[in-house]
């Protein structure tokens, strides 16, 4: 199994706009549905105000590295991180678990 890891936050400067970034966020808990090769997913939120804290963060699980690698580029994805980029910035971790 192959494990991918996201953490986002809100892009410096950016004032936190509840509707656009609820309806991203509910974008991202969806995006499963679009796309049949995903094992788990998960959306959570930073329940912590804290400088050191991002303030979501995605776990999902592939069956491997060609799973993710499939993900990636795939329309529905590549159609949320089209307007996730206005929002957020991220950092990512891809591991075998």
């Amino acid at each position: 199994m192959m494990k991918h890891i996201v953490m986002f936050r809100r892009l410096p400067g950016m004032e936190q706009n509840i509707e656009p970034q609820a309806h991203l966020i509910q974008r991202m808990r969806d995006l499963p549905k679009d796309i049949d090769f995903v094992r788990d997913w998960k959306v959570s939120a930073n329940e912590l105000d804290r400088p050191i804290c991002w303030d979501y963060l995605l776990e999902a699980t592939f069956d491997d590295a060609e799973a993710v690698q499939r993900y990636l580029p795939h329309p529905a994805h590549m159609a949320l991180v089209t307007e996730l980029k206005k929002y957020f910035e991220w950092a990512a971790i891809d591991y075998s678990d």
